[in-house]
């Protein structure tokens, strides 16, 4: 079974910063790839959704994934879709930024 993967409006928004920052601190040429490659990496979740570490401790559902040892991937898998909910880059506190209001701590 494929699964749908869709990504949230603060992911496709992280991505468009992140390609920025990269442009910027790197290069305008490198940019476009490491942010595709990102994208791909999370499209290739439709095949095997429930990779990464489960973190119910921030939030029901929430799994977590790393591409690259420097971005952090949020996701949720709820019957035949993947929701990229979050891209976090560069040891960002993606914890706090996730946490469910309703979850101690």
């Amino acid at each position: 079974m494929n699964y749908r993967v869709v990504f949230s409006a603060d992911a496709e928004e992280q991505l468009v910063a992140l390609y920025r920052y990269i442009a910027a601190a790197a290069s305008p040429s490198v940019a476009p790839g490491y942010t595709q490659a990102i994208i791909q990496y999370c499209e290739s979740l439709q095949t095997f959704p429930q990779r990464g570490t489960r973190r119910d401790d921030i939030r029901p559902g929430l799994r977590t994934t790393n591409y690259r040892r420097r971005t952090v991937i949020a996701f949720a898998v709820d019957d035949d879709v993947v929701s990229v909910i979050g891209i976090f880059y560069g040891g960002q506190d993606y914890e706090s930024l996730l946490r469910d209001d309703s979850q101690p701590g």
